[in-house]
This record gives C-alpha cells, sequence and structure tokens, in this order.
C-alpha cells in the first residue's frame, strides 16, 4: 500500500514538473515579454527599487558617446563629446555652449579642483595614448598636467578634498588586465599606483568620508571597493570586487552624500545602485531600452547642491544624443566652489599656464617634464 501512495505521488509530481512554463518541452522554447527586451533586466536585479528617467534636453541627432558629466556648484552641466573631441557645458537654462575643441585629444573624464578648475583626461592613437589636462571652466588657460610620453591612458578622475587626484588607466583587456587606478598627489608629477592588474580600468569614485575608492573594471565587468589607509595606500585584506555584472560592465561611476554607487552599464540603458557596502538597492531605466533605444549611458553626475542625477546618453538606433534626469537617493559630493580660488602657491611651475606669445596660446600646452622629476 504505501508503495502504490508513493508511486501516485511521484506521479502527480512528475506531471506538475513537466506542466511548468519553462519546462514546457513539447512546445519548446519561446520569449516571454521579459526575455523580448534588448536589455533584459538580470534575474537577480529585478526586484530592485526602480525609477525612470526623462529626457532632459538633446544634444543632437548626431550619435555620440557622451562622458564625463559632472556639475558645477551652480548647477551647470559640463561633459564631453569623446569622439567630436569636445567639452560642452549647459547652462541652468539649457543653452549649450562649447568650452573647448580637443581636436584629435578624445575627453572621457571630467572632474572639477578644490581651486575651481576642470580637469580633462583622455585619449589619442586609437586608445593607446593618453594624458590629463587642466583648463578654467571657460576653457582658457588650458595646461598638461600628465603628459602621453608618461605612458598611461587615463579615463576618469576624481579629487579628494585636499587635491589629490585618482585617475583610472584603460589599459589592457579581459585577458590582460594591464590597467589601473593611480595617485596623483597635490604638487607632484609622480603617480602612484593605488591598485593593479585591472582590465579597462574606467570609473573611479571617492566616499564621502574618502576612505573608499571604487573603481570599474569595465573588461571584466566587475566594481572594486577599496578600502584606503592612506591615499595610495590600500586595506589588503578588506579590498574586494563586490559585484559582478551579468552582461557588459560598469562605465562612469558617483557617489552621493549618503555613499551610495551609482555605476552606469554600458549597453544596458541603466544606472545601477549600491549601497555603501556594495550590496544592489536600485536601478535607473532608460527609456526605449527594451526596444533597444538609448542603451548607451556611458556617464552621470549628481548635483552636489540637489538630487537632480543627470545621464549622458547615446543613441544609435536613430535618436542621436542627450541628457536624461531623475531623482537620486541624496545629493551630490561638493565639487567646485561657486567662486574660483587662486591657484595653490605649492602648485609646481610646469603645472601653471604657458605664457602667451605673439597674443595666442597654443591649443595644446606641452611645458610638463618629461624625466619624471617635479
Amino acid at each position: 500500500m504505501k508503495f502504490k501512495k508513493l508511486g501516485l505521488a511521484l506521479a502527480i509530481a512528475g506531471s506538475a514538473y513537466l506542466s511548468m512554463p519553462h519546462l514546457a518541452v513539447a512546445e519548446g522554447l519561446d520569449y516571454d515579454a521579459d526575455t523580448r527586451s534588448a536589455a533584459p533586466i538580470p534575474t537577480g536585479e529585478k526586484n530592485l527599487t526602480t525609477v525612470s528617467a526623462e529626457e532632459y534636453f538633446k544634444v543632437g541627432d548626431d550619435p555620440q558617446v557622451l562622458e564625463g558629466v559632472t556639475f558645477d556648484r551652480d548647477g551647470n552641466l559640463y561633459f564631453c563629446e569623446v569622439n567630436a573631441g569636445k567639452i560642452l557645458k549647459l547652462d541652468k537654462n539649457k543653452n549649450l555652449t562649447t568650452v573647448a575643441e580637443m581636436g584629435e585629444f578624445h575627453p572621457s573624464g571630467l572632474a572639477f579642483h578644490p581651486d575651481g578648475r576642470l580637469f580633462v583626461t583622455g585619449n589619442t592613437d586609437g586608445i593607446t595614448k593618453g594624458a590629463i589636462f587642466a583648463m578654467r571652466p571657460d576653457g582658457s588657460e588650458r595646461t598638461l598636467i600628465l603628459p602621453q610620453d608618461a605612458g598611461y591612458i587615463p579615463n576618469d578622475l576624481v579629487f579628494n578634498k585636499k587635491g589629490g587626484l585618482y585617475f583610472t588607466d584603460f589599459k589592457g583587456n579581459m585577458t590582460d588586465p594591464a590597467g589601473g587606478v593611480y595617485y596623483l598627489a597635490p604638487g607632484s608629477s609622480k603617480p602612484e599606483s593605488v591598485a593593479l592588474n585591472i582590465a579597462n580600468a574606467n570609473g573611479v569614485a571617492l566616499s564621502p568620508d574618502e576612505k573608499i575608492l571604487w573603481v570599474a573594471d569595465y573588461g571584466r565587468g566587475v566594481i572594486f571597493r577599496i578600502v584606503l589607509l592612506d591615499d595610495a595606500v590600500i586595506n589588503r585584506i578588506h579590498s574586494t570586487p563586490v559585484y559582478y555584472f551579468t552582461g557588459r560592465g560598469p562605465d562612469g561611476l558617483r557617489t552621493d552624500a549618503d555613499g551610495n554607487l551609482y555605476a552606469a552599464v554600458m549597453s544596458q540603458g541603466k544606472v545601477l545602485v549600491l549601497n555603501p557596502i556594495g550590496i544592489p538597492i536600485g536601478q535607473i531605466l532608460l527609456p526605449g531600452r527594451d526596444d533597444g533605444r538609448n542603451l548607451y549611458g556611458a556617464s552621470l553626475a549628481i548635483d552636489p547642491e540637489s538630487r537632480d542625477l543627470a545621464i549622458g546618453v547615446m543613441d544609435d538606433k536613430g535618436g542621436g544624443s542627450g541628457l536624461f534626469k531623475t531623482q537620486a537617493y541624496a545629493s551630490g559630493l561638493s565639487a567646485a566652489p561657486r567662486s574660483v580660488k587662486p591657484r595653490p602657491a605649492q602648485e609646481p611651475e610646469w603645472a601653471k599656464p604657458a605664457p602667451v606669445q605673439d597674443g595666442t596660446r597654443p591649443e595644446i600646452q606641452d611645458n610638463a617634464p618629461t624625466d619624471g622629476t617635479d
């Protein structure tokens, strides 16, 4: 009798198992609403708090990758058209102006120094060389900070409160993680390595207390949470990879005043939000992503004076490029002060603008030392 009951139970269970929608072997595989999307939400991210961003400003009909999105303290937006070699400014009245044209130099990251200058990372020669420049917010007094022959491919950057600069080196690939993140102390021309063996190191961000450095490993789809003991010294036990992406990986990173991390996810039309210890808590979706539109949101910024969050987006399906907005969990971190302060007295001579000769200023000034000395 027991065996008959067991056999009946197994038969019922087997019938139920085969009747489950994802096991309907007779009909074969078929798409549902989720899997038909051009950018399905990974299973582990489906139950996160989710909001949508709305288009704020159409930059142009030409599909340009928009990088380096950053707010100044007055709420104006700065960003780069990477392939066009331009740095643009969108003021609060939606007036768009060109701050600088960099020629064959392709800018990829922007950040304001505490003294008010705008710093720019970028590359040349098919992403085989790179440099860092500084300029005033209007594009004048352009200065070379890190020359091409220094051997780095700077992709993105972030400042600490004392003016020290962290930048990512975009070298390598998935099987050859030759990139890393470096620290350039105030007044120094010698970058110090912070973390190496990163594939195409991309976005970089600091926690509000500057004890955590976040780095995007674009080549392997990973975010690293690096615990800092000093500016360029890491805690080797507690510094870990905290999130592995499904699909293409993280590009630009930003933190808010609560310590949350925002990661623009390339080719997925979204921003993923991690809490201060690296656990996903939310996501921002771009409109049209299910139809393959607005998938290339490579960079974002959070206004330090509000919760406004802006995303630079390219749509290669005919939508051109534009800026999208929504609200973050908290305000952004401080950028440049409202009034630009004088340059620090300790700044080395090579970091100052070259003198103007014959009433003209060279577009790209290369007056930094090349022998590794200050």
